[in-house]
């Protein structure tokens, strides 16, 4: 993942709480699109390094409780 800057991460971090919120009444396809999501960024924290988990403000312990987490769960 490329580095992005806090008012990034903060943005983006809302657009995915906006699209939980609107994924509860969507179709059947926008929760694949968002299980999918999930899966993929999941997967991204656990291939950070260090230096990265530390930008984003997580813990190499926080990044691996939820890059194990099933895409299923919030």
């Amino acid at each position: 993942m490329s580095g992005m800057s806090d008012v990034r991460l903060a943005l983006h971090s809302q657009e995915l709480e906006a699209e939980q919120g609107r994924t509860l009444s969507a179709p059947a396809n926008s929760r694949w699109s968002l299980f999918w999501h999930r899966s993929h960024t999941r997967k991204a924290l656990l291939d950070m390094t260090a230096e990265q988990l530390r930008d984003i403000g997580l813990s190499a312990e926080q990044a691996r409780q939820e890059g194990v987490k099933p895409f299923w769960r919030k």
